[in-house]
């Protein structure tokens, strides 16, 4: 079931490429959330991007898993190659990383010494 859903959203995805629109049905303003949702309970979230060479970058979000997804699409051809998985759960947890003062413990120490 969940390699079905994700072919879909593949094609889903390459089907806006072509046509140049965002995945997703059209919806009323005040009903949509982001055009890049897919699916009733919006687990998945598709995402396009140009890449180089020809190429489009099409990254799949399961926000209920954490599990980010990157595939490469040749729009010549169609072939598609998955690039990279990362489980971000981990780095969702994280307080600050590669940041800049002031850190967010800096800031917070500051305002809870008023």
């Amino acid at each position: 079931m969940k390699a079905a859903v994700i072919g879909a959203l593949i094609g889903a995805g390459l089907t806006a490429v072509a046509f140049g629109e965002p995945v997703g049905a059209p919806r009323a303003a005040a009903q949509q959330a982001s055009p890049y949702e897919v699916g009733a309970s919006h687990d998945l979230i598709a995402l396009s991007a140009p890449g180089a060479d020809n190429h489009l970058l099409l990254t799949i979000v399961d926000a209920k898993a954490k599990v980010v997804s990157v595939y490469q699409v040749d729009r010549a051809n169609g072939e598609i190659a998955l690039k990279s998985v990362r489980d971000i759960n981990w780095d969702l947890r994280m307080m600050e990383f590669n940041g800049v003062r002031p850190l967010p413990h800096e800031i917070r120490s500051l305002v809870e010494q008023r």
